[in-house]
């Protein structure tokens, strides 16, 4: 495939539609959709739908549409839409000027479901929901014909055209396919094909009173477009009957085809965009792009990028059915792209203060440290040394267990990229007993990159100097819930089910003055932290506020 980030894997739709290919059965070029509806933000669900139909129209190709199923006013917002096209085309799936949305084909959809009626496959119905949902019967009992299923084509020609005018309130009346009320496939019940909604719709305003279904509009703006293979998800696969139905009976030539794929969810996530909306408007979260949740917002704020999105869904390939791919093979993509192109810089997410007190007071030197150890075209940077420095507390060990290998009293290491410091005081707060600072002697022979004077240490730890440290907050991050198999449903209480671990903040961290010119969404190293983002928001106080991505390595994702 052409796709980017995506390669074969022998999917399992490529196989198939290169089979039905051979029997040529469209005059027309490949053309795959990807149709949205604009209620909410695009997840990584939505990240392997819009990839799978991306990469089949270019393995044949062809072309990709982005189509806005957007026929139900009540729920869907402009806001949306142009979120889910900026998140497309971050995603590195730019539909260019194929931007579509279904509301456009309003009187070519209204005409189809006339044509309907005219020939006697579509009536007026005016049962009740609660009524309808009675006549339907069970998945092991068939239903029952509507008492306002056998009126004339005339009659059901007016009252659609009442529909339409205005003429009723809300769910009086719908329009349903006459099918089989005793089919076995519950979707070929004479399903609804119109329904009255009175609202204001963001396009089309008040033109409209009446609007189709997803599973009636959907064939018909797939045969206007010229679409060649309508690809969703699996639980559509029952949808399918109906939707060669609507083909079939309109007569529509070289009808499209519907194939399904498997769904993805992640390990520690919710994906359901009902359960994500519980979330957000239950402040559970900061947002629909807060980094712990999967939307693709989320994701791009905590410092994934797109190139490892594409790689995680190349990695899992072709899936038929419903998936849970663990959160950890998305981090290893992550990893795998960033630990060559990412700057490496130091921090101290818990710091000690750090007195060398053989070092000349007021003096500093700058010292040259590589950007990458493992990219060397990324070059190096100057870092500024000084008498008092932050390291982390947790690289201090008082009375030091067996087989610790950083700074303790009277033991040596290497600050990195710099001197070999010896403890030689330890000062605590007389009030409480906590470790204040540490007094250190510094060996100046031992400056790196001359040699070491012939000494050795086990142990290097990181540093910055508290005279130019960069102030900022830093948020680490587990995963939102404690159980992704137990999800709670509408109306039962979220807390629970949170992980209330999920958000660490450590509000006074200290960074090298190069991360002063740190740009929102760019992803550094913070050596032996782990990989994080600058926020494209600042702290509530103005600092610069970092994201962890992932650390080093995988620490939560596994089940």
């Amino acid at each position: 495939m052409t796709a980017p980030g995506h390669s074969d894997h022998d999917h399992f739709l490529l196989k198939r539609i290169g089979e039905e290919l051979k029997e040529r059965p469209f005059a027309r070029t490949m053309c795959t959709r990807f149709p949205p509806e604009p209620n909410g933000y695009l997840h990584i669900g939505s990240a392997y739908a819009i990839q799978t139909n991306y990469a089949v129209a270019q393995a044949y190709g062809g072309r990709f549409h982005l189509r806005f199923d957007d026929t139900n006013p009540l729920k869907e917002d402009i806001a949306y839409v142009n979120a889910i096209i900026e998140d497309i085309r971050w995603l590195g799936y730019d539909p260019g000027e194929r931007i579509y949305y279904g509301s456009d084909y309003s009187e070519a959809i209204y005409d189809a479901a006339v044509a309907l009626i005219k020939r006697g496959k579509a009536y007026v119905c005016d049962l009740s929901p609660d009524d309808m949902t009675a006549y339907r019967g069970t998945l092991t009992e068939p239903g029952r014909d509507s008492p306002y299923r056998n009126r004339t084509i005339a009659e059901n020609l007016s009252l659609f055209a009442g529909m339409k005018n205005g003429e009723y309130p809300a769910s009086a009346k719908v329009l349903r396919a006459r099918i089989d009320m005793s089919s076995p496939n519950m979707n070929l019940r004479d399903p609804v094909l119109y329904r009255i909604i009175h609202a204001e719709h963001y396009r089309t305003g008040s033109a409209w009173c009446i609007y189709p279904m997803y599973d009636f509009a959907h064939p018909i703006q797939d045969a206007i477009e010229g679409i060649t293979y309508s690809l969703c998800s699996i639980e559509f696969k029952d949808h399918r009957p109906l939707y060669e139905w609507v083909l079939t009976e309109l007569e529509i030539p070289e009808p499209p085809r519907q194939r399904e794929f498997g769904r993805l969810s992640l390990t520690g996530v919710v994906t359901s965009k009902r359960f994500l909306r519980q979330l957000v408007e239950g402040g559970h979260v900061d947002g629909w792009d807060d980094p712990r949740l999967p939307t693709l917002r989320g994701l791009r704020r905590r410092g994934f990028t797109p190139a490892s999105i594409r790689r995680f869904i190349a990695e899992i390939g072709g899936i038929r059915t419903q998936s849970t791919a663990d959160i950890s093979l998305l981090e290893h993509c992550l990893r795998q792209e960033l630990k060559a192109e990412a700057h490496t810089v130091m921090a101290v997410l818990n710091p000690l203060k750090v007195v060398i007190t053989n070092y000349p007071d007021g003096e500093e030197e700058l010292l040259t440290l590589e950007n990458n150890s493992e990219n060397e075209a990324l070059g190096k940077r100057e870092v500024p040394f000084s008498r008092t420095l932050y390291i982390e507390r947790d690289d201090f060990m008082e009375v030091p267990s067996r087989g610790y290998r950083r700074l303790s009293p009277g033991a040596e290491v290497r600050l990195k990229g710099a001197y070999f410091v010896r403890c030689e005081e330890v000062v605590k707060d007389e009030e409480t007993g906590e470790i204040a600072e540490l007094r250190c002697t510094y060996d100046p022979l031992t400056k790196s990159g001359t040699g070491f004077a012939g000494r050795k240490v086990k142990g290097t730890i990181h540093w910055v100097s508290a005279n130019h440290a960069v102030s900022a907050v830093v948020r680490l991050y587990d995963k939102l819930l404690l159980d992704e198999q137990n999800v709670p449903q509408n109306g039962e209480d979220w807390t629970s089910a949170l992980n209330p671990d999920s958000l660490t903040v450590v509000a006074n961290a200290y960074m090298e003055p190069s991360m002063r010119h740190a740009l929102p969404e760019q992803q550094f190293q913070f050596l032996r932290h782990g990989y994080f983002c600058a926020d494209r928001k600042h702290a509530a106080d103005g600092r610069l506020l970092f994201n962890r991505i992932v650390p080093l390595k995988d620490s939560w994702g596994k089940g």
